[in-house]
């Protein structure tokens, strides 16, 4: 295989699955404390795909507010955890 990110992992996100209260940790992670239950931080499903693909399955079923979090990241690279004070970058390959 010749593209660069053939070695890197290759993550599925079925978002219809995704509740609309955790859409935004599993996608982007969460600081420790950042809501009830977050006894650590958690990366992201975003940084788990880091130089490969993030493949995200019936995209159009997330809420609005979620898919402009999304998109936000689509234009820049740039996310941000929750719970978090500062953006992170990714280089994920996203197919939709």
């Amino acid at each position: 295989m010749r593209s660069r990110r053939s070695t890197a992992p290759f993550v599925v996100v079925h978002c219809a699955a995704l509740p609309d209260s955790l859409v935004e940790a599993e996608l982007f992670g969460h600081s420790r404390g950042a809501f009830t239950g977050a006894v650590a931080a958690r990366e992201g499903l975003v940084r788990s795909a880091e130089r490969g693909p993030l493949f995200l399955d019936e995209v159009d079923s997330l809420s609005l507010g979620a898919q402009a979090k999304l998109l936000r990241f689509l234009e820049t690279g740039e996310f941000r955890a929750v719970g978090a004070d500062r953006a992170e970058r990714s280089d994920a390959w996203v197919v939709a």
